[in-house]
Parts: structure tokens; C-alpha cells; sequence
């Protein structure tokens, strides 16, 4: 390739411009990828399926269509996907034992848009078991290293967040229920964005169903790149009815409510002396509310009133989340999870037990609390455009296989359970409201510290543009050290 700044750590957006402008091919970028995949992916074991043969004819097929004048949106881009979404050929396991083996006989529909755009999905990223932790590791395909530190999780269950932040993969489609996508963003130094409930399809994915509109609330499918106008243009692509009746219908996403960050009104949750933080989070997000100040915003430190206790919020959230995805387990893990007593006493747990057991008349009442908080949501956003608050309560932690009901972090010098980690997650998911994970500074020990901005239903450009704006005026993407910027 001729001299370029063109590198593993460009943005997806600055490789589609070298695309259509010829300055490299399809098969060149997707080649001296796997080049950089063959060399450093063994370190930290992020991508543990490729389909190579089909991803070469897929990059040269767009390499012809350029050549015919044809443009797309990711036309010729290679790309990544979630273990946990369907890619035809390729497995779809979440890690599960009775899983291995299986194959997917067709593209999810998020998964058929992106190639429908051009993109080259060439591999899947690895999860946890049943995407029910932080971490990449499961008995099937192994543990996913952090490239900023190798004795720690990049976070999950989407840990492809390791492949994006080392220089392996431009782009990755993700699924968030507790964080999926806003937790391993944050742990890596990215951008991750969980889509508005409903904005995304959701089929093609386990836990959950291969068929269109399924009974699945809060989850949602969505990427995370290494900058937010690469979130952005992947969410676009994405975005849309799910496959079947839905004919009547097409998504035209409101524009972002402002275009300087000077006209933004900024909330900001307050400390909660409950959902112990560890200082340094706490830290970057009061730096962050004071860069905002003095680039013009409006910021106030305030609650959404219309949510009442948040205590009884988060206990909603991990009712339904429970509930969803311990639909699927057997049921020796649903017992063996009843009886787990976390030590110390988590106030939450008896929720988590009551998600577990739940009938389907527990489901409908809390759908029905659902919507009176959503209606306090919506009047909040009527004087508010974003909310800011942190990912989670730590930032990426030590590699282990303690159980979780048995995890105990010391922040501040207090023990607090591992269960507290989904507090900010959950925080936009019970509503299925919007939430873009983005950096926002480092740590003494040189790991990132992601902060999330929560945007009104619906209104995904609204927090995608406000981190745009941050990323423009703040700064954006740092390499870890030690990942050189060679193709080979």
C-alpha cells in the first residue's frame, strides 16, 4: 500500500474512505488484517471464529462492485460479530456446553443488513457462559484477555471490545441486556451503544429466539467501534423492523435535539451512598460534568424525579432481567443459582431470586411498573437531553472463575458485591432507553474509565451525537501500549 496514515487503529469511517477513495482494496484492508489477527490475537483470544474463504469472496466481490462505480455503506469493510448472534455456517453457542457443535443456518437480520451494506463479516468474537457475566471466558473457546492488561477481563459478555481496542477488527455488532456492549466499551477504552428497545432486530440470537418479534425485553443487538461516528453509522445500518409482518413500517430516527455541545442540557446522576464507586470513576465523571460546563452546557446534578425510589427501579430491573435469561437454563443451574447466598448481604438478591421464579402473571405486573417509569422518563427528557453517569461501579478487574454470588470487590474500603455491577447498566435498560458508552479518562494503573450518556427513547442520534461532540472536544481513541500500529 502506497505511504498512509491509514492504520489497524484508523476508525471504520476513515477505512470506508480509503475504500471508496481506492487508496486501498477490500481484499488488501481485510488481508493485512488477518495478518495482525494471526500475529497478536493469540495474546488475548478475542476472535475465536473465522470464516476466511468466504469472507475473500465476499471482499473481492465488493472490490468488483467499486470497480463498477457501486457505494454502499460499509461496502468492503471487514467486520466482527457476537458469538451469540447467528452467522450462517458458524456456531452460535453463548458458551453453553449443550450448544457446542451447533451451527447457525442463517444470518441473523442484523447480521443479513450488514452484509446487505457490504460489510465483510469475517469472524465471531468470544462471550461468557449464557452472557451472564463481565468477563470472555466460557469451557468451549477459553478466556479473552485485556489488551491493556492481560490479567484482566475486557469485560462482557461482548468481548470483542478486546479485538477493537488491540487493532484486529474495525467494527463489532454486540447485544447488551446488563451491559453487554457499555461494560466491555468502557473496560477497553471505546464507544458502545444499546439501541433503544425495539429500534434493532433481536432475532437470531441465543439466549433468545431464531424467529422475528419475540417476547424479549430490554436486550437489544448494537455495536461498539472505536469512535462514536462509527457506532453511529453501524446503528443506521442495523436499525429497522424485524423480519416477518412488520411491513408497514420504517424507522426514520429523529435527528440529534443539538449540534454544538454549547446547546446541550446535561444531567447528572448524583452519587448514591448505596451503589458504592470506585473514586476514580467517580473523579472523571465530576471532570467530565466540568469540561461540559466550560464548553457552555447546561449541567445539573439531578435525579429523574419521576423514578421515585431507585432502590425499588434497580429491583425491577433485575426481576425482568432474571427472569429473561434464566428462562433458558436448565434446570439444575436455575436451582444451584436459587440456593447462592451472596456474602456480604446484597438488599437486591431476593430480586434476582424472584426474576427466577417468576410466573408469568409476575411478568405482566411488572411490565405494567415498567410503563409508569417510562412515563417518568419521558417528562425528564423534556427538560433534559442527556443524563450522565458512570458504566459500572469498577473499572476492568483481575481474571477469575470464583461463581459470581461469591465475588466480593473492596471499593473505598468498603466490600461490595459483585451483583452491584449491573446497578448504571440496568439504570437505561429497565426503560429500553438509549445509553452510549464513551472513554473518559484513565486510571492511575493505565486502565480506561468509560463513562454513559442516556438518551430519550428513541432519540439514539441524541446521545450518539452528544459523544461525538465530546469525542471532537476531549479527544478520542488511545491504542493500548504495546499493540504497535504494523499491519503485519
Amino acid at each position: 500500500m502506497p505511504e498512509s496514515d491509514l492504520s489497524p487503529f484508523s476508525t471504520a469511517a476513515r477505512m470506508l474512505s480509503a475504500l471508496r477513495s481506492g487508496e486501498v482494496s477490500a481484499v488488501d484492508l481485510y488481508q493485512m488484517h488477518l495478518c495482525r489477527i494471526d500475529r497478536l490475537n493469540p495474546g488475548i483470544n478475542s476472535i475465536i471464529l473465522q470464516d476466511r474463504e468466504r469472507a475473500l469472496r465476499d471482499a473481492t466481490a465488493a472490490d468488483q462492485r467499486r470497480a463498477r462505480g457501486e457505494d454502499a455503506p460499509l461496502l468492503g469493510l471487514p467486520m466482527t460479530v457476537k458469538e451469540s448472534i447467528d452467522v450462517e455456517g458458524l456456531p452460535t453457542t453463548s458458551g453453553v456446553e449443550f450448544r457446542r457443535g451447533h451451527k447457525a443456518p442463517r444470518d441473523a437480520l442484523t447480521v443479513r443488513c450488514l452484509r446487505d451494506a457490504g460489510a465483510v463479516v469475517f469472524g465471531k468474537t468470544n462471550v461468557c457462559v449464557w452472557l451472564a457475566d463481565y468477563q470472555g471466558d466460557n469451557p468451549i473457546y477459553g478466556r479473552t484477555n485485556n489488551p491493556w492488561n492481560r490479567d484482566r477481563t475486557s469485560g462482557g459478555s461482548t468481548a470483542g471490545s478486546a479485538a477493537l481496542a488491540a487493532g484486529l477488527t474495525p467494527l463489532e455488532l454486540g447485544s447488551d441486556l446488563g451491559g453487554s456492549i457499555r461494560v466491555p466499551a468502557a473496560f477497553c477504552g471505546l464507544w458502545g451503544h444499546k439501541p433503544s428497545e425495539t429500534l434493532v432486530p433481536n432475532s437470531g440470537h441465543f439466549p433468545g429466539s431464531s424467529l422475528p418479534n419475540g417476547a424479549w425485553a430490554m436486550s437489544a443487538q448494537g455495536p461498539h467501534g472505536r469512535s462514536a461516528e462509527d457506532v453511529r453509522l453501524a446503528l443506521d445500518v442495523v436499525a429497522g423492523p424485524d423480519v416477518g409482518l412488520d411491513v408497514a413500517w420504517k424507522v426514520a430516527l429523529p435527528p440529534p435535539r443539538h449540534q454544538r455541545l454549547a446547546d446541550y442540557r446535561v444531567a447528572v446522576l448524583p452519587s448514591l451512598d448505596w451503589v458504592t464507586v470506585e473514586p476514580e470513576i467517580v473523579g472523571a465523571l465530576a471532570a467530565r460534568a466540568d469540561q461540559l460546563r466550560k464548553a457552555g452546557a447546561k449541567v445539573m446534578e439531578i435525579a429523574p424525579p419521576g423514578l421515585g425510589d431507585l432502590r425499588e427501579y434497580h429491583r425491577l430491573f433485575r426481576r425482568m432481567m432474571l427472569g429473561l435469561i434464566s428462562a433458558f437454563w436448565p434446570d439444575d443451574k436455575r436451582q444451584a443459582a436459587l440456593a447462592q447466598t451472596p456474602s456480604p448481604a446484597d438488599e437486591f438478591h431476593e430480586a434476582y431470586r424472584d426474576g427466577m421464579r417468576a410466573t408469568a402473571g409476575d411478568y405482566l405486573k411488572w411490565h405494567g411498573q415498567r410503563e409508569m417509569y417510562r412515563a417518568g422518563w419521558a417528562e425528564f427528557f423534556r427538560e433534559w437531553d442527556v443524563l450522565l453517569t458512570p458504566v459500572t461501579i469498577v473499572n476492568a478487574f483481575p481474571h477469575t472463575r470464583q461463581p459470581n454470588g461469591e465475588r466480593v470487590f473492596t471499593i473505598a474500603g468498603k466490600p461490595v458485591h459483585f451483583e452491584k455491577m449491573n446497578f448504571y447498566p440496568g439504570f437505561a435498560t429497565v426503560c429500553g432507553l438509549p445509553g452510549t458508552a464513551f472513554p473518559a479518562g484513565m486510571t492511575r494503573d493505565g486502565l480506561p474509565i468509560g463513562l454513559q450518556a442516556i438518551g430519550p427513547f428513541l432519540e439514539d442520534h441524541t446521545p450518539l451525537h452528544f459523544a461525538a461532540l465530546m469525542e471532537r472536544e476531549f479527544g478520542g481513541f488511545q491504542p493500548p501500549p504495546k499493540y504497535d500500529s504494523a499491519w503485519a
